[in-house]
């Protein structure tokens, strides 16, 4: 997998340490963290709060360097424990969850690093900020949470190019001067790389397609 980022990287004219790998550990057991711990792994990503309190509270403690993020749709009733437990929230994408989150963080007196998630395909049954509020939202989480707020995270619709949605993400990151584009997953990650991803979420590609499917060795190496 990491050769596979190193070779997008060089095709694209970037640096592969400029890019971050973000294991989706959704669904997966404790021992298959622990393997990509063991293989270098430190990016993890979870989609259910409460999923990621029950396998990553003492993960956290017996690894300092572990980064959880949190990258599903976050009910305003789980901020506090997605502030007390993620380190990346990747799915900023409302004024009350805002609100929440700004209260969890007064409550907890920790502050996450924080993504603007972008509906960037605009499909109803997805979460994230529609394209057309997404500068006006984005300055306001800017104004409101300063530099806690570091960039923006989509995932494109299935069907189609992802391309121009990735390509409209980097756009709209610049616009607003922010650093950290989370954009691409196991189906793409490489075209997200050529068009400036700094954060790509792989999870089918390193522990495979199901719960408990995971490979005597972990293809983080190739």
């Amino acid at each position: 997998m990491q050769a596979r980022i190193r070779a997008a990287c060089l095709a694209a004219g970037r640096r592969a340490e400029d890019v971050t790998l973000v294991a989706v550990s959704k669904t997966q057991g404790v021992d298959a963290v622990r393997a990509a711990l063991a293989a270098g792994q430190l990016h993890f990503g979870e989609n259910r709060v409460q999923e990621a309190a029950d396998k990553f509270s003492t993960l956290k403690e017996t690894h300092p360097q572990l980064r959880l993020h949190l990258i599903g749709g976050l009910q305003t009733n789980k901020a506090r424990l997605a502030v007390r437990l993620g380190d990346v929230i990747e799915s900023l994408d409302r004024p009350k969850l805002a609100d929440a989150l700004a209260d969890a963080m007064a409550r907890e007196g920790r502050t996450p690093r924080l993504l603007v998630e972008v509906n960037v395909g605009d499909e109803p049954q997805k979460s994230g900020v529609p394209r057309a509020d997404a500068d006006r939202f984005i300055a306001s989480c800017q104004e409101r949470f300063g530099a806690a707020l570091v960039g923006l995270m989509c995932v494109p619709p299935a069907a189609g190019d992802p391309a121009p949605h990735f390509a409209w993400l980097a756009a709209c990151a610049a616009r607003h001067r922010l650093a950290v584009l989370s954009m691409g997953m196991s189906a793409d990650y490489e075209t997200a790389i050529a068009h400036g991803a700094t954060h790509v979420r792989v999870g089918t590609a390193i522990f495979g397609a199901r719960a408990g499917a995971l490979p005597q060795t972990l293809p983080l190496e190739r």
